[in-house]
């Protein structure tokens, strides 16, 4: 299956922006989507693939600002470039502190966007390809028994075999067993590969109550 084509949205209420920006961006080659509003872009449906968000801070409904906390937590694959043609320093840290990789001030400079476009499409596939590692590995972590589970967590932790045994009080023979499936149904070429995906999922893990 051929990966999504990436997409440039646009969040400007100034329809003679929107059109240029539209107009630039067709001919960079970037599939994008307009909107005047941040409700008009929160009412879009979510599309597949890599993406970056050029979003004005000054809107009608809901600030370029507050648009980006909103987002913050359900939309992390994409990145958001911010555009003004009043901005100041502490709304560029404000928005920078908050995630944004960019922040230009209008009229925009045609290469400066472009570049910053190129660089949030990169960031945005390498979260959707960190995002399906993950998914990934959880599902595999999911397939293991709860003795290989245990035995997991003891092997990443850094326990010899006869230690890992002596823990749960099975012999060497049966850790090795359980420790080579694990290493199987992980996909694990090594410890420190399978003490990495330990770590992965353990950020992902939520925070215990």
């Amino acid at each position: 299956m051929n990966p999504a084509a990436p997409i440039v949205f646009v969040v400007d209420d100034d329809i003679s922006v929107r059109e240029s920006l539209g107009s630039l961006l067709w001919f960079a080659g970037w599939t994008t989507r307009t909107f005047a509003t941040a409700g008009e872009f929160l009412a879009h449906p979510r599309e597949p693939g890599p993406s970056c968000l050029v979003l004005d801070v000054t809107l009608p409904d809901i600030n370029g600002l507050d648009l980006q906390a909103l987002i913050a937590t359900d939309r992390t694959d994409m990145p958001i470039i911010f555009i003004s043609g009043h901005g100041d320093i502490p709304m560029t840290v404000r928005a920078m502190r908050a995630g944004a990789i960019e922040f230009l001030t209008k009229p925009i400079d045609d290469e400066l966007l472009l570049q910053a476009i190129r660089a949030a499409i990169a960031h945005s596939a390498a979260a959707l390809r960190g995002a399906v590692r993950t998914r990934t590995l959880r599902e595999s972590h999911g397939a293991l028994t709860r003795r290989e589970r245990e035995v997991m967590a003891l092997v990443v932790s850094g326990l010899l075999n006869k230690q890992i045994g002596g823990h749960l009080g099975i012999s060497e023979i049966t850790v090795k067993a359980h420790r080579g499936r694990v290493m199987q149904k992980m996909g694990a070429k090594s410890v420190p590969d399978l003490v990495k995906m330990a770590a992965v999922l353990d950020a992902e893990s939520p925070p215990p109550r």
